[in-house]
């Protein structure tokens, strides 16, 4: 009896192993960067291979798989820690089992922050009504041979969006559109040259770029008027039907802030006050502003009617008195002109009372 059972163990063990070796033998890896496969210079990147058998042995390889980096024990997935990477870490990584499995797809890590960092900008600007384009051109003063555009959605994940090839020092266009919500978000771009492109610049500076019209507008108002003196304290109120988060104000469109919903009026329209303080001639320009939500940050409202505000004069009178002497001409010739000018008076004076004396005595005959 026990021999018999014992061969039947030994059997299905054996069955068993037959089984595995097949399914690991075909089974697809998979290998994924955490944080994220753009590293930058000085930080560290655990890559983690996946698996759905209980494998126990995995091998991460770099670029033509012939160069084994490390070797760990796991189940169902491995971590490999690299870091602080330096430009030796960049490249293209696969990971397999040690025996029986095909490698995963090439997984490119890209080290940021080896060159300087490029420029990025809208056009014609970052709030983009839904269905049209905007254009993000990267450009730099280092001779990249390619520009990549990186896309953070609502939910911070990073995405690359595209790349294109360049020369010289010419700027790189992407065109983003007809623009929908998933459009929306904040754009990087990178550079980086032929010889090396598994090594990037640093991140350009965000740009956010905003779909609008997608809610009614709200309406915009100052407190005193759109014509107000200088010196005379301005604030803008912002209001909307809509229960909307916050409220922005631009100004030719410059963003001049966000605020959250300040009140509710007796029609329980939301509204946020922008107190821009003293008014000066520099305050004078065409506003908008907008609503938004918080569960939705790039989606913002149709825009508000324009408003036309006019600093203008002074709250106190510049006019000069009649009778003082600062007014004259030559109170505001320096000390010593002026002595000048009346030591030039009195020689004309006594010029022409000689030319008029010598001109009597030649008339009446004076011997």
């Amino acid at each position: 009896m026990c021999p018999t059972l014992l061969s039947l163990l030994s059997l299905g063990f054996c069955v068993s192993l037959r089984i595995w070796a097949a399914v690991g033998k075909y089974e697809k890896l998979s290998l994924s960067a955490w944080p994220s496969p753009v590293v930058p210079l000085g930080q560290t990147v655990t890559l983690q291979c996946h698996s759905h058998s209980p494998l126990k042995r995995f091998r991460l390889f770099k670029t033509d798989g012939k160069r084994r980096l490390s070797e760990l024990q796991g189940h169902h997935f491995n971590n490999f820690t690299l870091g602080p990477v330096t430009g030796e870490h960049a490249g293209s990584y696969t990971c397999s089992e040690a025996y029986w499995s095909a490698p995963s797809d090439p997984l490119e890590i890209v080290v940021s922050g080896v060159f300087q960092k490029p420029s990025i900008s809208a056009h014609p600007g970052p709030l983009v009504q839904q269905g049209q384009n905007v254009t993000l051109r990267c450009h730099s003063l280092v001779m990249f041979d390619k520009f990549i555009l990186h896309h953070e959605n609502s939910t911070g994940h990073f995405q690359r969006r595209g790349e294109m090839l360049t020369g010289g020092y010419a700027p790189a266009d992407f065109s983003i559109g007809p623009m929908t919500l998933a459009s929306a978000g904040t754009y990087r771009c990178y550079g980086s040259l032929r010889r090396s492109p598994y090594e990037w610049s640093a991140p350009s500076d965000p740009v956010d770029i905003m779909i609008t019209g997608l809610s009614k507008k709200p309406s915009l108002s100052a407190q005193r008027g759109p014509m107000v003196r200088s010196g005379e304290n301005v604030t803008l109120v912002c209001s909307s039907e809509s229960a909307f988060d916050q409220f922005h104000l631009l100004r030719e469109g410059v963003n001049l802030g966000r605020h959250l919903a300040g009140g509710q009026s007796p029609r329980r329209a939301l509204q946020a006050e922008f107190p821009l303080g003293p008014g000066t001639p520099a305050h004078s320009g065409v506003y908008r502003c907008y609503g938004s939500f918080t569960c939705s940050p790039y989606s913002w409202s149709n825009s508000s009617d324009p408003l036309f505000l006019s600093v203008t004069g002074s709250t106190t009178s510049t006019c000069p008195s009649i009778m003082d002497p600062h007014t004259t001409e030559e109170a505001r010739l320096p000390q010593g002109h002026s002595r000048q000018l009346h030591l030039l008076l009195r020689l004309s004076v006594a010029f022409i009372y000689t030319s008029i004396f010598l001109a009597v005595l030649v008339c009446t005959g004076y011997p």
